[in-house]
């Protein structure tokens, strides 16, 4: 067998020696751009800013005790409907997707009108519909009323990205699985959801990042979550730059960290 040219054995090591310096620089560089533009348009503005003023708003220290502040208790709020909303969207968009790659015509046929009801409708009036109609008859407070909303919105497009991993799978494996007596549980647990987890990792990354940002939408029916508590303290103090960016770095802190695990698991799942 030819062996393969010495710089295309060097190129991968080489790139991952310059591609985190180029993508650094790069990421540095829109910073200084952005700095300058901000403070060129708000010395123009005439802005007072007041950042001395949000550190309470965050966290508080009393006799070397760490009490947070309505911010963190927005955060809280919001990191806990992400990650039940996040979880239940995961199991609907797994159970449409089987029902789409079912042989049963109703099947097909409820997944595809739940489907097109849900991506072709905004999500904030899905949200005022669970709540305001559904949620007298159904019981529902507001927190599981958002919980639902969400679910069902982002489990519709969970669904799209579960069934093109299924879907990636070699035909020829499950035929080989069924000819050795596998039934079609044990063909999907062994054979198929291993390998399609690994193909829909990333694109269900991006689909958890969206969860988080679009959960700022429940808000709307009075949840204090993040942007609740951030509008509650902009119309009582009118810090309006500082408080919307520092709710923004912490949107942005979660949305980072979420990518920088799951970029750790698709190298474990690489390496294995």
């Amino acid at each position: 067998m030819t062996e393969a040219p010495p710089a295309r054995r060097l190129r991968p090591a080489f790139f991952l020696l310059r591609e985190p310096v180029i993508d650094s620089a790069r990421f540095l560089l829109l910073l200084l751009l952005l700095g300058w533009f901000f403070s060129r348009s708000l010395d123009s503005l005439g802005y007072h800013w007041q950042w001395h003023r949000v550190k309470p708003f965050l966290f508080t220290l009393v006799d070397g005790k760490l009490i947070p502040g309505p911010l963190l208790y927005g955060l809280a709020v919001t990191l806990k409907i992400s990650a039940v909303s996040l979880v239940c969207a995961f199991v609907i968009g797994m159970a449409v997707a089987l029902l789409r790659l079912s042989s049963s015509p109703v099947s097909r046929l409820i997944a595809r009108v739940y489907l097109e009801i849900i991506r072709n409708t905004p999500l904030l009036i899905q949200i005022f519909f669970i709540y305001f109609v559904l949620g007298p008859v159904l019981g529902l407070d507001r927190f599981p009323a958002a919980v639902l909303a969400l679910s069902l919105f982002e489990g519709a497009y969970a669904s799209e990205i579960f069934r093109s991993g299924i879907l990636s799978v070699d035909r020829g494996q499950l035929e080989a699985a069924a000819s050795i007596g596998l039934k079609t549980r044990q063909i999907y647990r062994y054979i198929v959801l291993p390998q399609a987890i690994r193909t829909v990792t990333p694109p269900l990354t991006s689909q958890a990042i969206s969860l988080i940002k679009d959960s700022a939408l429940v808000s709307t029916i009075a949840i204090y979550d993040l942007t609740m508590q951030a509008q509650a303290l902009i119309s009582e103090t009118f810090l309006t730059f500082e408080i919307w960016f520092t709710v923004a770095i912490l949107y942005l802190v979660i949305t980072i960290s979420l990518s920088f695990l799951v970029a750790y698991l698709e190298s474990r799942f690489k390496l294995n």
